[in-house]
């Protein structure tokens, strides 16, 4: 995290020693992480910043976990260059846990101490006949409850089973509290997207400016 701050008073110009009376202090915080993660299995960097404006380029080797990534990207408004060599010749369970791993621990570090930020949110997505629903606690408490009802083995290369332990691995290195639920939907395709916009909007509102400085809990801390 960078942080940059100013002041914007001046000095007075009939007296080089005194400041003028207007003198106000801003701050602005750039949220932003650069990651990467080394392991026999997979080798993933991360260059997150959470106040982009929904920019992506992002390379898996997965297909539909690259389709997934840019919606998030996109209608979460982050900035996200992300790339994964990974043992596919395997399967795709290590290079799927390992993004979301490191993709939460960026998360993470570039939010830093969360204050000020709103903390709680929520949000729904339809796709055609898919609704999704991501309710989402800046918590510091890692904890998911991931119920998208998918019935087909694959959709593209990435396997169904592997999309709801991404949310997982995410929400563990974010340190947040995720609830993913599809509502309804018969199209699995729908149905996963549909659960991957929903959790942008909600984590968008969620690290988005409460109107305050103060840390959102009654402990005084969230860590």
């Amino acid at each position: 995290i960078l942080s940059v701050c100013e002041l914007s008073g001046r000095m007075d110009a009939t007296n080089p020693g005194k400041k003028a009376k207007t003198t106000t202090p801003s701050c602005v915080i750039e949220r932003k992480a650069t990651l990467e993660r080394i392991t026999k299995e997979t080798q993933v960097k991360v260059d997150l910043d959470l106040d982009g404006n929904g920019e992506s380029d992002i390379s898996t080797g997965i297909g539909f976990l690259d389709h997934m990534l840019c919606a998030l990207t996109k209608h979460s408004r982050w900035n996200l260059i992300l790339s994964c060599k990974g043992d596919l010749e395997v399967d795709d369970h290590h290079s799927v846990e390992d993004i979301g791993l490191t993709l939460g621990s960026a998360f993470q570090q570039a939010l830093g101490e969360r204050k000020g930020i709103k903390r709680f949110a929520h949000a729904y997505a339809p796709l055609d006949e898919a609704l999704s629903r991501t309710v989402v606690d800046i918590s510091s408490r890692p904890h998911s409850v991931i119920n998208l009802g998918l019935k087909r083995e694959k959709i593209g290369m990435l396997s169904c089973e592997m999309i709801p332990h991404f949310f997982e691995s995410f929400a563990q290195e974010a340190r947040i509290t995720l609830h993913v639920e599809c509502l309804y939907g018969f199209n699995d395709h729908h149905r996963a997207e549909s659960a991957f916009k929903a959790t942008a909007l909600a984590l968008k509102d969620a690290i988005s400016d409460a109107g305050h400085g103060d840390i959102p809990s009654t402990k005084g801390v969230l860590a």
